[in-house]
């Protein structure tokens, strides 16, 4: 069934004092053999599934485009998922610096491209340190810029800011099981949005065990679709001990996941992966995956996202270097 056939009927009824959101998906009518269906399964050959502009790409020449100082500033490092955006004033940037201390605390910064490879910190960096903030992704919506970050303990929160600048936090994420109870404690974390018809969508990970998927109406309390994850470890060994999503977006009217995994036990190594979808929930992984690995002594080529520059899409790495990657001519 496709996010487009999805009825948009939201069910409310109370449960002591909180509201249970009710979803019904409604199954449509587009053809079985246009449909995907194999959920997490690469078995078979799916470059059908994935034009070679969203997984081909080679790097430019430049790279790394921004990183840390390396030198005794509160950005001395980077940390993990940054974002980008790119708008009518160019392009803009938020990542989290911390100053590798013994018990560093996660601060969000800002920095701004006129051409997306050359970036200029923001002069009062820091732009929000009032709480810990990492991990994080954004969307802008009837103008406001909406932040969803992991936090303290890897409890995701969420800020808000109508200059992308100033924020404003709104406390943790309130993520509800399918029959309304909260889930269960422990870390959900590496959040990633997605508004469609005023609909808002979260997918968030759990220990890196697995991708799961809400839904909101009010991006208040948010209800999972399913109580399991909707992309799983595996089955290839490359994202077999560990996945966390960092964009979806929509393309030829299919929705993709770029999430980055680690065939390590100990997560000593993370590389770039896709996913593809018709309604967020059935996902087939890219048979090809991963689409981008360790360069030299950068293990961590990971935390993707896709940027489109007016003509094409770029991708970003964004750990623990933020690297540039332009469609491969040859594919």
């Amino acid at each position: 069934m496709r996010l487009g056939i999805l009825k948009k009927v939201f069910m409310y009824r109370i449960i002591g004092l909180h509201l249970l959101a009710v979803f019904i998906f409604v199954t449509g009518c587009k053809n079985k053999n246009e449909t995907i269906s194999d959920n997490n399964q690469t078995g078979g050959d799916t470059s059908t599934l994935f034009p070679s502009e969203l997984v081909n790409f080679i790097p430019i020449e430049q790279n790394p485009v921004f990183k840390g100082t390396g030198t005794d500033t509160w950005d001395k490092y980077i940390r993990e998922r940054g974002y980008i955006l790119k708008e009518d004033d160019g392009y803009k940037m938020w990542y989290t610096g911390f100053d590798g201390s013994e018990d560093p605390t996660m601060h969000l910064g800002y920095a701004t491209s006129d051409d997306g490879i050359q970036w200029t910190r923001y002069a009062e960096n820091p732009i929000f340190e009032e709480y810990w903030t990492e991990d994080v992704h954004l969307v802008k919506y009837s103008g406001r810029y909406y932040m969803v970050a992991e936090g303290v303990d890897d409890i995701a929160h969420m800020l808000s800011s109508d200059d992308g600048i100033h924020w404003q936090r709104h406390g943790d994420l309130d993520i509800r099981k399918v029959n309304g109870e909260p889930i269960d404690p422990g870390a959900y974390g590496t959040p990633t949005l997605w508004v469609e018809d005023d609909n808002w969508y979260l997918l968030y990970e759990r220990g890196d065990l697995g991708i799961w998927l809400a839904v909101s109406a009010d991006h208040k309390v948010w209800t999972n679709v399913q109580d399991d994850p909707v992309i799983e470890l595996g089955p290839g060994a490359y994202d077999a001990e560990g996945v966390a999503i960092n964009q979806v977006i929509k393309y030829q009217g299919r929705y993709y996941a770029y999430y980055h995994g680690t065939p390590d036990e100990d997560w000593s190594t993370w590389n770039s992966n896709v996913a593809v979808s018709d309604d967020l929930i059935h996902w087939t992984k890219y048979d090809k995956n991963p689409i981008m690995t360790t360069v030299g002594d950068d293990t961590n080529i990971s935390s993707p996202i896709l940027v489109h520059d007016g003509k094409q899409y770029r991708l970003y790495t964004m750990h623990k270097n933020v690297r540039v990657y332009n469609p491969n001519p040859a594919n």
